[in-house]
């Protein structure tokens, strides 16, 4: 086997925090052509090789594309080392387990969410050295958390080597970004934790055509493909537009002369949601009022308050009725109740022009065409309250888009999921809408 392999800077970057005795968890991508599958390949094979009975998992969301993609990378390493199949491996195509004749093994796993197997039971009897997950950002977060409880069960201890798991990515908005961009972002990423970017830009031995062509993509695929921004998704079933959703915090809106006042409440159900409340002037948010913990009483105060300060009339007034919100509706006599799963409301003298499959998907629906057509505003807002807003919106998502059958969105459950919090700001947004959308029926007059 040839010693030498001409890694990249980034690659080598990363190869050293993948045998260093500190990082247990290292991200590396950002863009494409970066060398992510290589580089993970390299190190699983020379880890494989350099340790033998070691076990070792190479993963990605379906097991098609991985024979198709990654283990071509791996193959691609082999032929650069100068080694032959035979020499030290035999791949198991029924198995899909490469065997050494050291006694190590590369197991080649199929990491996709199957009904039959919720709870990834099939990860069970794996004992693992290290993994490397390609490809990481199609992957339910499950997967990688069960994933890495089979991880230094295999010679670890034999060899004094720690657990390594290496997860490579293009830029996405699910569990990568919170994991690993933002904390890398913002200078707190843990202590075992390693993030590197690498774009094509950083990859010497790319065919310049390739980066002509991503260049000339439309705008989201170059910023997340050439230039690494976590910031777009190319999620088409997405509602809402990066872009428009940071205007809004720009945008000077022309107030109606006879506008009207609203306020909009979303009330926390468990311990770790937040009551927000919204105060509008028309389409604009004045003030708002955020509560981490609140009784039913303190959140009936404070709308009370607002709505004496910015002469809101009861009418003008909407809160979450599900869960705890219920009561607040019924001491605020007069305001509109808000329940998600509620039928959608009927427009155009009584038909509906979309077949929502409930009242929040239909007010959702409503606020994407409006903040994507500039119409909504929050000025003055921190920083922190500006991002909570951005990742809220950002994962409100059509379901089942290539189905027929009734239009609905990504359930809280799923989003909470994602983002580990529930989008109480957009819920707050969200609502708003039902003024919007209810309007007055008028008499079918037949001509």
């Amino acid at each position: 086997m040839r010693a030498e392999f001409d890694l990249t800077p980034k690659q080598a970057l990363a190869y050293i925090r993948l045998i260093d005795d500190k990082h247990r968890e290292i991200g590396y991508g950002g863009g494409a052509g970066g060398g992510k599958s290589i580089l993970g390949c390299y190190w699983i094979l020379t880890q494989a090789i350099k340790y033998p009975g070691t076990a070792w998992l190479i993963g990605r969301k379906e097991l098609t594309n991985l024979k198709k993609t990654t283990l071509l990378s791996f193959f691609q390493v082999v032929q650069i080392l100068g080694i032959k199949n035979t020499d030290l491996f035999v791949v198991n195509s029924q198995t899909n387990i490469i065997n050494f004749e050291n006694g190590s093994r590369i197991f080649l796993m199929d990491m996709s969410h199957q009904p039959s197997d919720p709870l990834y039971t099939r990860f069970g009897g794996l004992e693992l050295t290290g993994a490397f997950v390609d490809e990481s950002n199609e992957n339910e977060i499950q997967a990688i958390e069960i994933l890495k409880t089979r991880m230094g069960r295999c010679m670890n201890k034999e060899y004094n080597l720690i657990p390594k798991l290496l997860e490579t990515f293009n830029p996405s908005k699910n569990h990568v970004y919170h994991r690993y961009y933002k904390p890398h972002r913002d200078g707190v990423l843990k202590d075992h934790v390693a993030f590197i970017t690498a774009l094509a830009t950083d990859n010497p031995y790319l065919d310049d055509s390739y980066i002509i062509q991503l260049q000339n993509a439309d705008k989201v695929t170059r910023e997340r493909l050439l230039y690494g921004n976590f910031e777009y998704d190319d999620d088409p079933s997405k509602l809402f537009e990066y872009d428009k959703i940071i205007d809004m915090f720009t945008n000077d809106l022309i107030i109606p002369s006879k506008h009207e006042h609203f306020i909009s409440c979303d009330v926390a159900r468990f311990g770790i949601d937040k009551t927000v409340v919204f105060v509008w002037k028309h389409l604009s948010i004045t003030q708002m009022v955020i509560m981490d913990k609140s009784s039913v009483t303190e959140v009936v105060n404070i709308i009370k308050n607002l709505a004496h300060i910015h002469s809101v009339p009861r009418s003008n007034i909407v809160v979450d009725e599900d869960g705890v919100g219920g009561g607040v509706v019924d001491m605020l006599e007069g305001v509109k109740g808000f329940v998600n799963n509620s039928t959608s409301i009927e427009t155009d003298w009584g038909r509906k022009i979309h077949n929502y499959r409930n009242l929040k998907t239909q007010c959702y629906f409503k606020l994407a065409e409006m903040v994507n057509a500039g119409l909504i505003s929050i000025p003055e807002v921190s920083e922190e309250i500006k991002e909570l807003v951005i990742e809220d919106l950002e994962q409100i998502a059509q379901k089942n888009i290539d189905k027929d059958g009734k239009i609905e969105i990504l359930g809280k459950d799923e989003i909470k999921e994602k983002l580990g919090r529930s989008t109480d700001f957009s819920d707050a947004l969200m609502m708003r809408m039902i003024f919007e959308i209810n309007p007055t029926v008028s008499a079918y007059v037949a001509r």
